[in-house]
């Protein structure tokens, strides 16, 4: 019995003995208790033996979608946006007008229809000043290092990563390197070197370094049929005109297609923001897809801008070479490098610079606050001593951080001017005339330059121009063109601050219409160019503007200020039209009251017309009125006579045939008048739209001088 109670008081106890194991697994597997057995997570030390150093090259090889390759369409532009913005920055820091040329080669023109990429070799020559050797590797081969993040000055670079990143995504997708040949003066050789991008390292490679006589190679002359014909005219890549400067090439794989988004959109946009530049551009010779939507017309105008002799030259094209012409032949003003405002720098960046500043000067705070801020005097460096509890005797080192919080709370209440704008090149109401008269086919013309303004202690200042009517489509959206240090932003568009501000804007008040809470409607280009010393971008890619509250309310503003133009130009065209039908109706009937008035009195006919004939000129004389070159009416006042408007005669469909004889020896007068344009007109409450006032009408006599009933 003993033997038997005890066998069965063991089979409980072994139940729950199985039971607390189970429970002891379950509560190790929540966490509560250590697991028994084999553990199968990392230690602390396995974990930490796998920590390494991530190169920004490495990180941006696998995320090269945020630097703007995203497909291999965007790709292709991306690359020659980057190279055309280094020519022309280079050319414009040493002082010489941009001769650029852009080569894109089909390296494999046999591939089948169904393909959606190829293979390219981009080319991009300039004639500045070039690149000395030892910084080609640097240059070329490294991301974010350059000469632009660290200084004040508006540029179109600023974070050193554009051409290299170029480079890092064509070795990736076809392994070729990247091939350089510079030249920094006409006496010496040129060097061409062949680098790639280590990404582990984020250092370049060098494959191939030699000195040549062949700068602009010579290869490049012989791509097309037209780059010959040019060059044997001296009219491509002449060694004349390019004593100096670089060529960049990039073999990567792309897809070359036109219309929106495309490279000849971006380098058409870019002539317009830099019309003192040349650009000759060699597009390949097969394109990957069918897209008819252009955004401005390839074969612009051509007409003047001031009243000088100079003309403004059209895009043309030479056996498939395009060549975008240099509109104006001075250099944008040159900007200087200004130091940061007090109040654009935050508490952290104080007190870095403070420690910077007693490492490098050893200086005192007093000598700090007037060397490493602009706007900053004397006495007013005292005083901001005084508020941080020191003197101008202490040294920067020995500021404490309750002090630097002091300082940092007086930056924002002190009085203080804004930031120097000599830092500033923007295009210029004349030079934005001329851009878009070299590109855009309309018949009115419109601009405005805001005064520099601030965000976050950084200067910046905003453009607008507008072009209206002509053979710009009537019934789409106005199309908005977006600038960035006169870099164009070609996507992102409703995510830009350029966009808001124009979907914002009340163009209906200026005799547009707008659906609500978009873009007006109607035969209309707005451009909009920021200039800034550091333009807040929203990605690396630099696509959009970031939507600060100052940028955009400038933008609103110069926008307005174009659109008052715009409208006064409307209601001024639209009533020379009414006035002139009103004479329309005098004048029918003029011959026949004068005959009448003949028959009844006897009066003289030929009296009693000529009287009547001056009474309807009187009452109509808006209907003679002839505008010049500035909008401005040459024979009388004129509501739209303001400063920045430019209108193009002879693309003015409703101009009477008096009007046209009286400006046709106008230096403004183009060279083919524009095709008449049928304008969706529509009449709300008995008044008439903008749109209709632009509205081709044929009137129903021949000449200006009415028919003359002779008297029975």
């Amino acid at each position: 019995m003993v033997g038997k109670d005890a066998a069965l008081m063991s089979k409980p106890q072994s139940k729950s003995g199985k039971s607390r194991v189970k429970n002891s697994v379950d509560e190790s597997s929540d966490g509560a208790s250590p697991r028994k057995g084999k553990n199968r997570g990392a230690t602390a030390e396995e974990m930490g033996s796998r920590q390494r150093d991530i190169s920004v090259s490495e990180f941006f090889a696998k995320n090269r979608h945020l630097l703007g390759f995203d497909n291999p369409r965007k790709a292709l532009l991306t690359t020659v946006k980057e190279a055309v913005d280094n020519s022309l920055d280079a050319c414009e820091e040493g002082g010489i007008l941009p001769e650029l040329a852009v080569i894109i080669e089909d390296l494999q023109p046999d591939r089948p229809a169904t393909s959606k990429s190829s293979r390219y070799r981009i080319t991009v020559v300039d004639n500045g000043p070039g690149i000395v050797r030892k910084q080609v590797e640097n240059i070329f081969g490294r991301l974010l290092y350059g000469s632009k993040f660290h200084r004040l000055k508006m540029s179109r670079g600023q974070q050193g990563i554009g051409i290299s990143a170029a480079g890092m995504y064509g070795l990736i997708t076809t392994g070729k390197p990247m091939q350089i040949v510079t030249k920094i003066r006409s006496s010496d050789a040129a060097h061409r070197i062949e680098l790639a991008m280590n990404t582990k390292t984020n250092r370049a490679e060098v494959t191939a370094d030699a000195e040549t006589k062949d700068f602009p190679p010579a290869k490049l002359r012989d791509v097309t049929a037209g780059s010959r014909s040019l060059a044997a005219t001296d009219g491509f890549l002449s060694p004349k005109i390019f004593p100096t400067g670089t060529s960049v090439s990039i073999e990567l794989e792309g897809r070359y297609q036109k219309g929106r988004g495309s490279v000849d959109e971006f380098l058409e946009l870019t002539g317009i923001a830099n019309p003192h530049a040349r650009i000759t551009y060699v597009p390949p010779s097969r394109e990957s897809g069918a897209d008819d939507e252009e955004l401005l017309p390839a074969d612009a105008v051509a007409t003047a801008v001031d009243a000088g002799e100079v003309k403004v030259e059209v895009t043309s094209e030479h056996h498939g070479v395009i060549m975008f012409p240099r509109a104006v032949n001075e250099l944008p003003p040159e900007t200087r490098e200004i130091q940061p405002h007090p109040k654009g720098v935050e508490l952290g960046t104080l007190l870095q610079m403070l420690k910077e500043y007693e490492a490098a000067e050893k200086g005192s705070l007093y000598k700090f606050l007037q060397d490493q801020f602009c706007r900053v005097s004397a006495s007013t460096a005292g005083a901001l001593c005084e508020a941080a509890g020191a003197t101008s005797r202490t040294r920067a080192g020995d500021v404490e951080p309750q002090q630097a919080e002091k300082l940092f709370a007086a930056f924002q209440e002190a009085k203080l001017g804004p930031p120097p704008v000599d830092c500033l090149a923007p295009i210029g109401v004349r030079q934005l005339l001329a851009g878009m008269l070299k590109g855009v086919r309309a018949e009115f013309y419109a601009a405005s330059s805001r005064e520099p303004e601030i965000y976050r202690g950084r200067p910046f200042q905003i453009e607008a121009a507008i072009a209206f009517g002509g053979e710009l489509p009537t019934e789409e959206s106005s199309r908005v063109i977006r600038f960035a240090n006169r870099v164009p932003l070609l996507f992102q568009q409703s995510a830009c601050s350029s966009f808001k501000a124009v979907a914002e804007t009340g163009w209906k008040n200026y005799g547009l219409t707008q659906p609500r809470g978009s873009t007006p409607t109607g035969p209309l280009v707005i451009l909009i160019h920021m200039a800034s010393v550091w333009v807040p971008f929203t990605s690396e890619s630099k696509e959009a503007i970031a939507d600060y509250d100052e940028i955009r309310k400038e933008m609103k503003l110069a926008l307005m200020e174009c659109g008052r133009k715009l409208g006064s130009y409307l209601r001024k065209r639209l009533k020379m039209r009414r006035e002139g039908e009103r004479r329309d109706v005098f004048e029918r009937y003029i011959g026949e009251v004068s005959k009448s008035l003949h028959h009844i009195h006897g009066a003289d006919t030929r009296e009693v017309y000529d009287a009547l004939l001056a009474q309807a000129k009187k009452r109509t004389r808006q209907a003679d009125q002839v505008l010049n070159e500035d909008g401005k009416v040459v024979k009388a006042e004129d509501p739209s006579d303001q400063e920045g408007v430019l209108v193009v005669a002879d693309a003015i469909p409703a101009l009477a045939q008096s009007d046209r004889s009286e400006v046709k020896d106008s230096h403004l007068e183009a060279k083919k008048p524009f095709k008449n344009t049928d304008v969706n007109a529509k009449t709300k409450r008995g008044k008439t739209s903008a749109n209709e006032s632009v509205k081709p009408t044929k009137s129903k006599r021949e000449d200006d001088s009415p028919t003359l009933f002779e008297a029975d």
